[in-house]
């Protein structure tokens, strides 16, 4: 693929679909951890299920492993103290990225957040995708949910795991020398620094995979304001201009810029079929309002839109051409849209593999299928003259914010 990010034979993928099941796995990987756990969230939430993630990190910090755990500030702005009490004398380190302070996100450069979700285990076996250290049952402004949000994330061994943890690693040392830093403790921030900086890397084990997973071709994407700032995109890019068949995209937040608009429209336009599985229910007014005005565009170029119904779509994937001799797949926490692509730290595991693509294909077709509801030009033009003004502001403020971190999208 290029770009910085090579896809290399001999991973170990598999695919996992929604808290439960990923908690699931993660779990049981903590409590076999013999060496060190590096986890970073954006939301880090003790309810219900999500509880167990934390539990389990306890555990491990107390069997005298090495756990450092990164939330960011805006997702999760502090811990309940219960926990920082336990996590404390457990042995758990924590970090707040970019904590916001007193003027918090009216300062544009605190829109940069941590928005990855990547979990590595004694550098042999890691976690990504989409979802947060939250109960798929629960939502912090909604309460308890009927259905469960769609999300997915993947475990994976191979040649991405030692670049995760590096990533991770450099993140971790640069927390750490801003934290010296602002306690005026100079030749420690200075030694944290220098660590962040260096190439760092791990002896991986033998593979000890105790579960079938599909032996693949894949890559990890990251996207960064150093040395990343379009991995994703280019990636996304290059997949959709090499397509032929179909592409099936399904995001949370979907509001592409004008190169992935073109691109989409022209592979519809040479008879890709192209499905979008996008949000069906009222989250964020900024998220929600702000995608609709570029449906009109999509539509009329034949391209297909579903909005999920069934509960919170909070998925980040995408698959095309799963039948055929070049398959493609992603899965991870970044949306096509500006705060993902243009600001936040994100990371996306990148899969050439049939049966790996397949078998995301048919959970999102089922979901197109039986959890969503089609968008039609018709009922997108007589939608109500006061939502249409919502789509606007919303889409108006956005540009709006671009503009003010110095971005064109």
């Amino acid at each position: 693929m290029g770009h910085g990010a090579p896809l290399h034979d001999g991973h170990h993928i598999r695919l996992i679909e929604g808290g439960q099941a990923y908690f699931d796995a993660l779990v049981a990987a903590l409590d076999q951890a013999s060496s060190q756990v590096h986890l970073e969230t954006y939301i880090f939430d003790f309810h219900g299920a999500a509880a167990r993630v934390a539990e389990a990190l306890e555990r491990a910090a107390l069997r005298g492993l090495r756990v450092w755990v990164v939330v960011d500030g805006v997702g999760t702005p502090r811990l309940p103290p219960e926990w920082q009490e336990r996590f404390l004398l457990a042995g758990v380190a924590w970090r707040v990225y970019s904590p916001l302070g007193t003027l918090g996100l009216l300062i544009p450069s605190r829109w940069r957040r941590l928005h990855r979700k990547l979990c590595v285990i004694d550098g042999q076996l890691a976690f990504c995708g989409g979802i947060n250290i939250l109960d798929d049952w629960y939502d912090p402004h909604y309460g308890t949910l009927a259905q469960p949000r769609l999300d997915f994330a993947v475990s994976a061994r191979g040649v991405l795991v030692q670049q995760m943890q590096e990533t991770m690693a450099q993140l971790w040392w640069r927390i750490q020398g801003v934290h010296h830093a602002k306690q005026q403790q100079f030749p420690e921030a200075l030694s944290s620094f220098r660590v962040a900086g260096v190439h760092l890397s791990w002896q991986q084990e033998a593979d000890l995979a105790l579960e079938a997973k599909v032996v693949a071709k894949a890559g990890l994407l990251l996207r960064d304001n150093v040395l990343n700032r379009g991995q994703i995109e280019r990636a996304y890019l290059k997949a959709i201009g090499a397509s032929r068949h179909e592409i099936v995209i399904a995001n949370a937040y979907f509001l592409p810029g004008r190169r992935v608009r073109q691109a989409l429209i022209h592979a519809a336009k040479r008879g890709v079929r192209v499905r979008l599985l996008l949000q069906g229910r009222y989250e964020y007014f900024m998220q929600y309002h702000a995608a609709r005005p570029v449906y009109g565009a999509l539509l009329a170029a034949g391209i297909e839109i579903h909005e999920y119904a069934a509960s919170f779509l909070h998925a980040k994937v995408a698959v095309i051409d799963p039948d055929h001799d070049r398959p493609w797949a992603t899965v991870g926490s970044s949306n096509l849209d500006p705060l993902s692509l243009l600001l936040a730290r994100e990371a996306n595991v990148m899969v050439a593999d049939k049966a790996f693509a397949q078998q995301l294909h048919q959970r999102l077709i089922l979901a197109i299928e039986q959890q969503s509801t089609p968008v039609g030009m018709q009922s997108f033009t007589k939608s109500p003259w006061h939502l249409r003004l919502r789509d606007r502001v919303a889409f108006a403020l956005m540009r709006l914010a671009l503009f003010l971190t110095g971005n064109r999208y």
